[in-house]
């Protein structure tokens, strides 16, 4: 035993005798079977390029629809910038109407609206599949997978107008505590309820909606937190002048939207490690845990692709007679 191995066993054993400790390393080890990095590389990339067009849209069509209220318009795009609390002035000001004679760019830009939302939709179904670990055969198919991304996109509109709602209370409540705090929890339901029904979006039919709302739960309040902390920042610690420029602003917005991402994705990877049990995790190996066994068990079960295919998982340190039983129903554990 290396001095290094010395020192971490003694932690090792304590962190898996106590339950907070036990979940929480069993979720960032899940996180990393899952390659989960690149999952929010590619998801934070595919809100990045479908927030412009998104923005571009809603501006415009507010343009069209509210042109005799300003004052709605504002409280609308300033309600979804405020989602970015830290560039809120920046990426509002910086995105403008297409001219209400250009019909044509219009849809152009609801178009390519449409292709950005389906992409980040198509990429969320394949990012809560992964952190699942299932399946090809219970994973949806084509015609599936559009119709999901459009109650996805459904979610996004939703969520934009209740937000505005939400943020317009605030604003008519700045000046009463009360009204504020109370503002701060409706939003935080309302969050809560969002990340519940777009989690049910974007999650293969197979997982039960039951399994899916401790994760929504954290999330709702995590992005709640978030977003007060953003604005807090912004009102106490950063002034105009602290974001500059197009190219600050861009690293600022990929930054926010990778955080958001992070956060989502840990907390879909606590509804995994809760339903399956997934801890306590070994932190030095072997000898290997019993969930250790059921989240390496997880693995190779994901890149099953046909109902005819068997994929099966056997280790050295056990007896075959053993192994065979256990390997197999924890493969298959949900």
């Amino acid at each position: 035993m290396n001095p290094v191995e010395r020192v971490i066993r003694p932690v090792d054993r304590w962190q898996q005798r106590h339950v907070a400790s036990a979940f929480t390393f069993g979720v960032i080890k899940k996180y990393g079977d899952d390659n989960a990095g690149q999952l929010a590389a590619s998801l934070s990339y595919t809100a990045f390029v479908s927030l412009f067009p998104l923005l571009l849209v809603l501006t415009t069509i507010l343009g069209i629809v509210a042109a005799g209220h300003p004052a709605l318009r504002h409280t609308v795009l300033s309600a979804v910038a405020g989602r970015f609390p830290v560039i809120s002035h920046q990426l509002s000001g910086n995105v403008h109407q297409l001219r209400r004679a250009s019909y044509v760019g219009l849809i152009a830009g609801l178009l390519f609206a449409l292709w950005g939302a389906s992409g980040l939709a198509q990429s969320g179904m394949f990012a809560m599949s992964q952190v699942w670990n299932l399946p090809g055969p219970d994973r949806p198919g084509y015609w599936q997978r559009l119709g999901r991304a459009g109650l996805f996109l459904l979610v996004l509109g939703v969520g934009g107008a209740v937000t505005a709602a939400l943020a317009s209370f605030g604003t008519f409540g700045s000046s009463s505590v009360f009204l504020v705090i109370m503002a701060d929890l409706l939003a935080a339901v309302a969050n809560v309820g969002m990340y519940t029904i777009g989690f049910r979006v974007l999650t293969p039919k197979s997982v039960p909606i039951r399994q899916l709302v401790p994760g929504a739960i954290l999330a709702g309040l995590a992005w709640t937190i978030l977003l007060d902390v953003g604005t807090l920042l912004v009102r106490h610690y950063l002034h105009s002048d602290s974001v500059y420029g197009i190219f600050a602003i861009v690293l600022s917005l990929v930054a926010w939207i990778y955080v958001v991402v992070e956060v989502t994705i840990y907390s879909a990877e606590v509804n995994v490690v809760a339903a399956r049990k997934l801890w306590p995790r070994s932190i030095v190996q072997p000898p290997l845990t019993r969930a250790d066994r059921r989240a390496l068990d997880l693995q190779p079960l994901a890149q099953q692709r046909r109902d005819e295919q068997q994929v099966a998982v056997s280790y050295s340190d056990l007896p075959d007679d053993n192994q065979r039983g256990e390997s197999r129903s924890d493969a298959t554990t949900s």
